[in-house]
């Protein structure tokens, strides 16, 4: 079945636990808050760089961003 997720210990749901709430807070836009992340990152509204993808979870969730240069960081 796509997108299930076998665990083999406590310590690999921990794992995967952790990383999915980082990317909830961190990675997912929430319609009830206008599509906002509710903590945005650095690269947050970005225009310039390269476009990236960070996986987690062995790519069941994707989180898309323009990578800061750095002469362009705050």
């Amino acid at each position: 079945m796509p997108g299930s997720m076998i665990f083999f210990g406590e310590k690999s749901l921990q794992a995967a636990t952790v990383s999915y709430v980082d990317h909830f807070l961190r990675e997912r836009s929430h319609q009830g808050m206008d599509n906002r992340l509710l903590i945005p990152g650095r690269e947050v509204g970005e225009k310039a760089g390269e476009v990236m993808c960070r996986e987690r979870l062995g790519g069941l969730l994707r989180y898309y961003y323009a990578k800061l240069h750095e002469h362009h960081r705050r």
